[in-house]
């Protein structure tokens, strides 16, 4: 992709649960101060990421069901899907190198 896209309630299970490689989903909302400080990260990384991982971003407010299923309570909160499966979660903003380190634990 090359760029977060952003998903909702309805394309989320296509988009994530199916893709054929591991997704970072942003879960965020626009009122959220840290959710904007984490939005240029996510950019960046996801250029350098391109082809090997699949980024994706949804609004917690507007896309509840989503959000309810996978048990989000704060924002920001990144959950990396791998096979249809959450493998790992981050809360809250991180430094770039941090972030990078749980992508190759599951680009493994």
């Amino acid at each position: 992709m090359g760029r977060p896209i952003n998903i909702n309630d309805t394309n989320f299970e296509e988009i994530v649960l199916k893709a054929k490689t591991p997704v970072l989903v942003d879960f965020w909302a626009p009122w959220c101060a840290p959710c904007r400080m984490v939005a240029p990260l996510i950019e960046e990384v996801a250029r350098e990421y391109a082809g090997r991982m699949d980024f994706a971003k949804i609004n917690v407010d507007e896309n509840p069901r989503v959000s309810s299923r996978y048990g989000i309570r704060a924002i920001p909160t990144l959950l990396i899907f791998k096979d249809g499966k959450p493998v790992d979660q981050i809360v809250g903003f991180i430094p770039k190198a941090e972030l990078k380190e749980h992508l190759e634990k599951v680009l493994v």
